[in-house]
């Protein structure tokens, strides 16, 4: 008899203990009342965030919403790179968030961040003074480093590259900042450009507002067309492309 005491007291302690957590849970499993944004922001505002975010809290509570689920969607937001989402007592969300950061406006209207990778502007204005790149899919790592490598070979003559597309087929061209276009082709890349800065310092540098564009896609040589004459900007004899 005593056992059977035992046994019926514990049963109705578990379900007292079962009742008063669900009313626990009841209890603060509260609407979410307050958003924070912390991080560091150089190109957008807390605010435009914030308007970004809420949408994805709303109806959701504070302790049932999934932070795994809600920092996933957060990263869908243009400019987050990284999200982390905490819960903070007793009815509010904290989004700590690493913005991305601008290195290129891209040809699909995206922007790059410094890894490559493009990502979009939204509503936000991104610097001015970004420089144009263009390329197949998948390829703004390969445009970005090699814009790098063209900044080594110009920038000592005070020029720099403002534009600079890989075509579908591997050929390269590029604009400098004083609005000549040179076309460079898909081989021997190196050796054309170093006869491009030699032809350059020699004699070009001078003309440079005269210049329409500047043809290396010959086996040796280097075509220049001015303003005014009327050929495509292509060229129609370069053996490469």
């Amino acid at each position: 008899m005593a056992a059977r005491g035992s046994l019926v007291g514990v049963l109705l302690l578990a379900l007292l203990l079962g009742a008063g957590g669900r009313a626990l849970w009841v209890w603060l499993d509260r609407p979410i009342e307050r958003v924070s944004v912390r991080g560091e922001l150089t190109y957008v505002s807390a605010d435009y965030l914030r308007s970004r975010l809420a949408p994805l809290i709303q109806g959701q509570s504070w302790l049932s919403v999934d932070l795994s689920a809600l920092r996933r969607e957060a990263r869908e937001i243009g400019w987050l790179k990284e999200v982390r989402v905490s819960r903070e007592w007793p009815d509010a969300l904290t989004f700590t968030l690493v913005e991305q950061v601008p290195v290129a406006r891209w040809s699909d209207g995206r922007l790059l961040n410094p890894a490559g990778d493009p990502f979009a502007a939204g509503s936000v204005s991104p610097p001015g003074d970004l420089p144009d790149l263009a390329g197949p899919p998948d390829s703004g790592a390969e445009v970005l480093e090699y814009r790098a490598r063209l900044a080594r070979q110009f920038t000592p003559l005070g020029l720099e590259v403002r534009q600079l597309r890989l075509e579908a087929r591997g050929a390269w061209r590029f604009q400098l900042d004083n609005g000549v276009w040179v076309m460079l082709g898909r081989n021997d890349r190196a050796s054309r450009l170093g006869r491009l800065v030699a032809a350059w310092q020699r004699e070009l540098g001078p003309l440079a507002t005269h210049i329409r564009y500047i043809d290396l896609r010959y086996p040796n040589g280097v075509a220049v067309a001015w303003h005014g004459e009327t050929e495509p900007l292509e060229g129609e004899s370069a053996n490469d492309g």
